[in-house]
């Protein structure tokens, strides 16, 4: 199968590191300006799960926000605003940290997925913020988070393990009805990361990896970058023009800065050294430790069990829908 041997890697452009040198120096001018260093004291916490954060937010398609946010608002029972709020702020500097060092170093990825999906993705966070987000229990919040991408691990296994799927380095020419599709993609994903401070870059990546048989190689630094793009619109929308970011979020922001400006970018450097197959079992192994934790903490009952169920089968069928559209389109072509 394609993809079990180790690409050629390419080699870290050291150029590529000065904006990220440049962005610690002028967070730590702050700091000594302003005197925050105390903040350690009381949110160390933050620092220490944005370590792990970082690292998965440049090594997968799931950004930091996917580790801050069922860790924020299920360990440490932080509101979901706040954790959203948060997850943005810090991948909008974590995030565009790691892709600056795919876009320097010229790591493969695909601007036919990114270009729409990241359009779309804009207007979709911003559509979210105001006509979703406000109607949208705490506790499903949370749940959907989780639910809604094991079903596409499922899924994903399902078509690489038991389908054992061929990949493509490249996408096709893409017709018109497929661009639009790209851009409704990126608005869903765009709506998921309003609410949750991620999901442009999962939701974009399954819909991709399984619609167009991209390999996860190419489409897991292709969805860094379309993050990035997201959660500086979403961060600079709380901050600038809703201005709903508070002080408690802005003390986790700092205390995480530092590491993510590091961890992000070694986590990108980091999977482009890997496999396919080695990329593919990162993935499932997050998305299987977010479900169950969240069940341990959480214990969903009633009509939130009912929501959990329903959001897994609905995921199941979605996602796969993709897979027969997919092998339809081969057989046909």
């Amino acid at each position: 199968m394609k993809g079990k041997g180790k690409s050629k890697h390419i080699k870290l452009n050291a150029r590529s590191l000065v904006p990220i040198v440049i962005l610690l120096l002028l967070w730590m001018i702050y700091m000594f300006d302003t005197n925050q260093w105390a903040l350690f004291k009381d949110n160390w916490f933050m620092s220490v799960t944005m370590i792990f954060g970082s690292f998965i937010a440049g090594a997968s398609s799931e950004g930091g926000g996917a580790i801050a946010f069922p860790v924020m608002t299920l360990a440490y029972d932080i509101m979901p605003d706040t954790a959203r709020n948060f997850s943005l702020a810090i991948q909008s500097v974590g995030m565009t940290a790691a892709a600056l060092i795919i876009l320097r170093n010229k790591y493969p990825i695909e601007y036919k997925y990114l270009v729409p999906a990241s359009i779309g993705g804009g207007i979709g966070i911003i559509f979210g913020t105001y006509f979703i987000v406000p109607y949208v229990p705490a506790s499903f919040s949370k749940m959907l988070f989780v639910t809604f991408w094991l079903s596409f691990g499922v899924i994903l296994f399902y078509i690489n393990v038991v389908f054992r799927r061929k990949v493509l380095e490249k996408m096709p020419e893409l017709s018109g009805i497929e661009l639009f599709m790209l851009l409704i993609v990126g608005f869903s994903g765009g709506t998921l990361s309003s609410i949750l401070g991620s999901g442009l870059d999962i939701f974009s990546f399954a819909y991709i990896t399984i619609r167009y048989q991209l390999s996860e190689k190419v489409a897991t630094p292709t969805s860094v970058v379309a993050m990035a793009i997201n959660s500086l619109v979403g961060f600079s929308l709380h901050y600038f023009i809703i201005q709903d970011f508070a002080q408690e979020e802005f003390n986790y922001w700092l205390v995480s800065i530092p590491v993510v400006l590091i961890g992000a970018p070694m986590g990108a450097y980091y999977i482009n050294r890997q496999t396919r197959d080695f990329v593919s079992w990162l993935l499932y192994i997050i998305i299987t430790i977010q479900f169950i934790g969240a069940l341990l903490i959480i214990r969903p009952k009633g009509m939130l069990l009912l929501f959990t169920v329903l959001v897994f089968v609905f995921g199941l069928l979605f996602f796969y829908a993709f897979t027969r559209i997919s092998y339809w389109i081969r057989r046909s072509g």
